[in-house]
């Protein structure tokens, strides 16, 4: 079992940065390929990005490359997502999740976290 609790997130200008923190709890956390979505008001829930359980490899969505970064300190049970040059698309409720089911773009992870909401005004 995961226990999955995401902070960091607030009302930011156009181009600021935020950080988001995902504490887990659980043994199997530093384990896990940990995962990062987003959920805008009337949208589906979309991949942003994932890092595999040392960190050795990260995927991103698209519409995120180059300006979001993910990381992880397993000694802390933290993952991290870093966001710069932040737009008003960025807004949405930003969720973490742990132990993809089947890929890591699909929203099929074991756990979640309750979200953390990101308003990026204009």
């Amino acid at each position: 079992q995961v226990q999955l609790v995401e902070s960091g997130g607030r009302l930011v200008q156009t181009g600021g940065s935020l950080r988001l923190s995902c504490v887990g709890s659980g043994r199997t956390f530093s384990g896990s390929t940990m995962g990062w979505f987003r959920q805008a008001p009337g949208k589906e829930r979309e991949f942003v990005a994932a890092i595999t359980w040392n960190g050795g490899n990260t995927w991103y969505a698209d519409s995120v490359k180059g300006r979001f970064t993910i990381s992880r300190d397993n000694a802390k049970n933290t993952v991290f997502l870093q966001m710069n040059s932040l737009k008003p698309e960025d807004t949405a409720v930003y969720y973490c999740a742990a132990d993809p089911r089947y890929n890591i773009y699909s929203t099929q992870y074991s756990y979640w976290g309750q979200g953390t909401q990101v308003t990026v005004s204009s």
